[in-house]
Protein backbone atom coordinates (compact mmCIF):
# COMPACT_ATOMS: atom_id res chain seq x y z
CA UNK A 1 0.00 0.00 0.00
CA UNK A 2 2.85 2.31 0.92
CA UNK A 3 4.47 1.64 -2.47
CA UNK A 4 1.21 2.47 -4.27
CA UNK A 5 0.89 5.75 -2.35
CA UNK A 6 4.49 6.74 -3.16
CA UNK A 7 3.92 5.91 -6.83
CA UNK A 8 0.74 7.98 -6.87
CA UNK A 9 2.54 10.95 -5.34
CA UNK A 10 5.34 10.70 -7.92
CA UNK A 11 2.79 10.83 -10.74
CA UNK A 12 1.13 13.89 -9.16
CA UNK A 13 4.45 15.66 -8.81
CA UNK A 14 5.29 14.92 -12.47
CA UNK A 15 1.90 16.23 -13.63
CA UNK A 16 2.27 19.40 -11.57
CA UNK A 17 5.73 19.87 -13.04
CA UNK A 18 4.41 19.52 -16.57
CA UNK A 19 1.63 22.02 -15.89
CA UNK A 20 4.11 24.48 -14.42
CA UNK A 21 6.39 24.06 -17.42
CA UNK A 22 3.45 24.66 -19.72
CA UNK A 23 2.51 27.85 -17.88
CA UNK A 24 6.11 28.90 -17.95
CA UNK A 25 6.24 28.48 -21.73
CA UNK A 26 3.13 30.61 -22.20
CA UNK A 27 4.64 33.26 -19.97
CA UNK A 28 7.92 33.30 -21.89
CA UNK A 29 5.97 33.81 -25.09
CA UNK A 30 3.94 36.58 -23.50
CA UNK A 31 0.71 34.65 -24.03
CA UNK A 32 -2.09 37.11 -23.27
CA UNK A 33 -5.10 34.90 -23.90
CA UNK A 34 -6.29 37.44 -26.48
CA UNK A 35 -8.14 35.99 -29.45
CA UNK A 36 -9.04 37.40 -32.85
CA UNK A 37 -8.05 38.27 -36.39
CA UNK A 38 -6.57 41.58 -37.53
CA UNK A 39 -6.51 42.64 -41.18
CA UNK A 40 -4.04 45.16 -42.63
CA UNK A 41 -4.08 46.41 -46.21
CA UNK A 42 -1.97 48.81 -48.25
CA UNK A 43 1.57 49.85 -49.08
CA UNK A 44 3.86 47.21 -50.61
CA UNK A 45 6.82 49.25 -49.34
CA UNK A 46 5.75 48.55 -45.76
CA UNK A 47 5.98 44.78 -46.24
CA UNK A 48 9.09 44.28 -44.12
CA UNK A 49 7.93 46.63 -41.38
CA UNK A 50 4.47 45.08 -41.08
CA UNK A 51 6.00 41.61 -41.40
CA UNK A 52 8.42 41.90 -38.50
CA UNK A 53 5.89 43.67 -36.28
CA UNK A 54 3.19 41.09 -37.04
CA UNK A 55 5.53 38.19 -36.26
CA UNK A 56 6.58 39.69 -32.94
CA UNK A 57 3.00 40.47 -31.91
CA UNK A 58 1.65 37.04 -32.87
CA UNK A 59 4.49 35.32 -31.01
CA UNK A 60 3.46 37.16 -27.84
CA UNK A 61 -0.24 36.70 -28.60
CA UNK A 62 -0.63 33.24 -30.19
CA UNK A 63 -4.42 33.55 -30.23
CA UNK A 64 -4.27 36.48 -32.67
CA UNK A 65 -3.85 36.15 -36.45
CA UNK A 66 -2.68 39.17 -38.48
CA UNK A 67 -3.08 39.29 -42.25
CA UNK A 68 -1.47 41.68 -44.74
CA UNK A 69 -2.82 42.47 -48.20
CA UNK A 70 -0.07 44.23 -50.20
CA UNK A 71 -2.44 46.18 -52.42
CA UNK A 72 -0.75 49.60 -52.55
CA UNK A 73 -1.31 52.73 -50.46
CA UNK A 74 -4.33 54.03 -52.36
CA UNK A 75 -6.18 50.73 -52.17
CA UNK A 76 -5.38 50.33 -48.47
CA UNK A 77 -6.71 53.81 -47.70
CA UNK A 78 -9.89 53.08 -49.64
CA UNK A 79 -10.31 49.77 -47.80
CA UNK A 80 -10.30 51.59 -44.44
CA UNK A 81 -12.76 54.17 -45.76
CA UNK A 82 -15.19 51.40 -46.79
CA UNK A 83 -14.70 49.39 -43.58
CA UNK A 84 -13.09 46.47 -45.41
CA UNK A 85 -9.91 46.32 -43.32
CA UNK A 86 -8.91 47.09 -39.73
CA UNK A 87 -5.73 49.10 -40.35
CA UNK A 88 -4.60 50.70 -43.58
CA UNK A 89 -0.95 51.09 -44.51
CA UNK A 90 0.17 54.10 -46.54
CA UNK A 91 3.63 55.22 -47.56
CA UNK A 92 2.36 58.76 -48.09
CA UNK A 93 0.38 61.39 -46.24
CA UNK A 94 -3.40 61.45 -46.50
CA UNK A 95 -4.87 63.87 -49.01
CA UNK A 96 -7.32 66.56 -47.90
CA UNK A 97 -10.18 64.71 -49.60
CA UNK A 98 -9.31 61.52 -47.67
CA UNK A 99 -9.18 63.34 -44.34
CA UNK A 100 -12.59 64.83 -45.12
CA UNK A 101 -13.93 61.24 -45.15
CA UNK A 102 -12.89 60.88 -41.51
CA UNK A 103 -9.63 59.04 -42.14
CA UNK A 104 -6.79 59.54 -39.67
CA UNK A 105 -3.07 58.88 -40.13
CA UNK A 106 -0.43 58.00 -37.56
CA UNK A 107 3.21 57.96 -38.64
CA UNK A 108 5.00 54.87 -37.36
CA UNK A 109 8.30 55.36 -39.24
CA UNK A 110 10.11 57.23 -41.99
CA UNK A 111 11.62 55.55 -45.02
CA UNK A 112 14.01 56.75 -47.68
CA UNK A 113 13.03 56.35 -51.31
CA UNK A 114 16.23 54.87 -52.71
CA UNK A 115 17.31 55.45 -56.30
CA UNK A 116 18.65 52.16 -57.59
CA UNK A 117 20.60 51.09 -60.67
CA UNK A 118 22.06 47.81 -61.84
CA UNK A 119 25.15 46.77 -59.88
CA UNK A 120 27.25 47.08 -63.08
CA UNK A 121 26.34 50.73 -63.64
CA UNK A 122 29.37 53.04 -63.23
CA UNK A 123 27.44 55.85 -61.51
CA UNK A 124 27.38 56.32 -57.74
CA UNK A 125 25.88 59.77 -57.18
CA UNK A 126 23.16 61.92 -58.76
CA UNK A 127 21.70 65.33 -58.06
CA UNK A 128 17.95 65.68 -57.60
CA UNK A 129 17.89 67.63 -60.88
CA UNK A 130 19.58 64.72 -62.68
CA UNK A 131 17.10 62.28 -61.15
CA UNK A 132 14.21 64.39 -62.42
CA UNK A 133 15.81 64.58 -65.88
CA UNK A 134 16.26 60.82 -66.09
CA UNK A 135 12.60 60.18 -65.28
CA UNK A 136 11.07 62.94 -67.42
CA UNK A 137 13.17 62.05 -70.46
CA UNK A 138 15.14 65.31 -70.44
CA UNK A 139 18.21 63.08 -69.94
CA UNK A 140 17.63 60.20 -72.33
CA UNK A 141 21.14 58.74 -72.64
CA UNK A 142 23.39 57.66 -69.77
CA UNK A 143 26.45 59.18 -71.46
CA UNK A 144 25.05 62.66 -70.75
CA UNK A 145 25.84 62.23 -67.04
CA UNK A 146 28.97 60.10 -67.20
CA UNK A 147 27.48 56.65 -67.67
CA UNK A 148 27.88 54.15 -70.50
CA UNK A 149 26.31 55.24 -73.78
CA UNK A 150 22.80 53.86 -74.07
CA UNK A 151 19.17 54.79 -73.65
CA UNK A 152 17.87 55.31 -70.11
CA UNK A 153 15.12 52.90 -69.01
CA UNK A 154 13.25 54.57 -66.14
CA UNK A 155 11.28 52.13 -63.98
CA UNK A 156 8.44 53.48 -61.85
CA UNK A 157 5.37 52.51 -59.85
CA UNK A 158 1.71 52.55 -60.78
CA UNK A 159 -0.73 55.38 -60.07
CA UNK A 160 -1.94 55.16 -56.48
CA UNK A 161 1.43 53.99 -55.16
CA UNK A 162 2.63 55.88 -52.09
CA UNK A 163 6.22 55.47 -53.26
CA UNK A 164 5.40 57.06 -56.60
CA UNK A 165 3.51 59.89 -54.95
CA UNK A 166 6.44 60.62 -52.62
CA UNK A 167 9.05 60.36 -55.35
CA UNK A 168 7.20 62.63 -57.80
CA UNK A 169 6.34 65.20 -55.13
CA UNK A 170 9.93 65.55 -53.95
CA UNK A 171 11.52 65.53 -57.42
CA UNK A 172 8.72 67.74 -58.84
CA UNK A 173 8.01 65.27 -61.64
CA UNK A 174 4.28 64.67 -61.07
CA UNK A 175 2.54 63.87 -64.38
CA UNK A 176 5.85 64.35 -66.22
CA UNK A 177 7.52 60.94 -65.95
CA UNK A 178 8.17 58.89 -69.08
CA UNK A 179 8.56 55.32 -67.92
CA UNK A 180 9.91 52.30 -69.74
CA UNK A 181 7.97 50.17 -67.25
CA UNK A 182 5.24 50.98 -64.73
CA UNK A 183 5.11 48.22 -62.12
CA UNK A 184 2.73 47.36 -59.30
CA UNK A 185 5.09 46.41 -56.48
CA UNK A 186 8.40 47.28 -54.86
CA UNK A 187 9.72 43.78 -55.55
CA UNK A 188 8.92 44.06 -59.27
CA UNK A 189 10.89 47.34 -59.54
CA UNK A 190 13.91 45.77 -57.84
CA UNK A 191 13.83 42.75 -60.15
CA UNK A 192 13.52 44.93 -63.26
CA UNK A 193 16.59 46.96 -62.27
CA UNK A 194 18.53 43.79 -61.45
CA UNK A 195 17.84 42.51 -64.96
CA UNK A 196 18.79 45.61 -66.96
CA UNK A 197 22.01 47.63 -67.02
CA UNK A 198 20.08 50.48 -68.65
CA UNK A 199 17.53 50.74 -65.83
CA UNK A 200 17.03 53.17 -62.99
CA UNK A 201 14.23 52.81 -60.48
CA UNK A 202 13.04 53.96 -57.09
CA UNK A 203 12.00 51.81 -54.15
CA UNK A 204 11.72 51.77 -50.40
CA UNK A 205 15.14 51.80 -48.70
CA UNK A 206 13.75 49.30 -46.18
CA UNK A 207 13.20 46.91 -49.10
CA UNK A 208 16.43 47.41 -51.08
CA UNK A 209 19.06 47.56 -48.34
CA UNK A 210 21.49 44.62 -48.72
CA UNK A 211 19.75 43.41 -51.90
CA UNK A 212 22.19 41.74 -54.35
CA UNK A 213 22.35 42.80 -58.00
CA UNK A 214 21.57 46.49 -57.46
CA UNK A 215 23.37 49.64 -56.37
CA UNK A 216 21.84 52.36 -54.16
CA UNK A 217 22.86 55.80 -55.40
CA UNK A 218 23.79 58.81 -53.29
CA UNK A 219 21.63 61.87 -53.89
CA UNK A 220 23.37 65.25 -53.78
CA UNK A 221 26.36 63.47 -52.24
CA UNK A 222 24.31 62.02 -49.37
CA UNK A 223 23.91 58.28 -48.88
CA UNK A 224 20.48 56.78 -48.27
CA UNK A 225 20.88 55.45 -44.72
CA UNK A 226 18.92 55.32 -41.48
CA UNK A 227 21.05 58.08 -39.98
CA UNK A 228 20.64 60.41 -42.96
CA UNK A 229 16.90 59.72 -43.19
CA UNK A 230 16.53 60.50 -39.47
CA UNK A 231 18.49 63.77 -39.65
CA UNK A 232 16.78 64.87 -42.87
CA UNK A 233 19.95 65.19 -44.97
CA UNK A 234 18.70 62.50 -47.35
CA UNK A 235 15.94 64.47 -49.02
CA UNK A 236 13.98 61.78 -50.90
CA UNK A 237 12.01 60.27 -48.03
CA UNK A 238 8.41 59.77 -46.94
CA UNK A 239 6.35 58.55 -43.95
CA UNK A 240 5.04 55.08 -43.22
CA UNK A 241 1.51 55.72 -41.92
CA UNK A 242 -1.14 53.65 -40.16
CA UNK A 243 -4.62 54.61 -41.37
CA UNK A 244 -7.82 54.29 -39.34
CA UNK A 245 -11.27 55.87 -39.49
CA UNK A 246 -12.50 58.28 -36.87
CA UNK A 247 -15.41 56.87 -34.92
CA UNK A 248 -14.78 53.31 -36.17
CA UNK A 249 -13.79 51.32 -33.08
CA UNK A 250 -11.13 48.68 -33.54
CA UNK A 251 -11.48 45.22 -32.05
CA UNK A 252 -9.50 44.43 -28.91
CA UNK A 253 -6.87 42.57 -30.96
CA UNK A 254 -6.62 45.26 -33.66
CA UNK A 255 -6.30 48.04 -31.07
CA UNK A 256 -3.62 46.10 -29.20
CA UNK A 257 -1.64 45.56 -32.41
CA UNK A 258 -2.00 49.24 -33.35
CA UNK A 259 -0.76 50.28 -29.89
CA UNK A 260 2.19 47.91 -30.18
CA UNK A 261 3.22 49.30 -33.59
CA UNK A 262 3.44 52.88 -32.28
CA UNK A 263 5.13 51.92 -28.99
CA UNK A 264 8.80 52.08 -28.07
CA UNK A 265 8.80 48.28 -28.01
CA UNK A 266 8.54 48.32 -31.82
CA UNK A 267 11.47 50.71 -32.43
CA UNK A 268 14.25 48.13 -32.51
CA UNK A 269 12.26 45.89 -34.85
CA UNK A 270 11.54 48.76 -37.26
CA UNK A 271 15.22 49.69 -37.34
CA UNK A 272 16.12 46.07 -38.04
CA UNK A 273 14.32 46.19 -41.40
CA UNK A 274 15.83 49.50 -42.51
CA UNK A 275 13.19 52.08 -41.56
CA UNK A 276 13.48 54.86 -38.97
CA UNK A 277 10.94 54.72 -36.12
CA UNK A 278 9.19 57.86 -34.91
CA UNK A 279 10.35 58.67 -31.38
Amino acid sequence: MKKLFVGFMCVCVMMLGMLAAGCGNNSSKGGSGMQGAVSTNGSTSMEKVIGILSEAFMEDNPGVTITYDASGSGTGIEAVSKGNTDIGLASRALKKSEKEKGLVEKTVAFDGIALIVNEKAPLNDLTTAQVAGLFTGDISDWSAIGGKAGAVAAIGREAGSGTRDGFESITKTKDKCKLAQELTSTGAVIEAVKNSEAAIGYASYASVVNQPGIKILKINGVACSNENIANGSYVIQRPFNLITKEGQQLSEAAQAFYNFMISEAAHELILRVGAVPVK
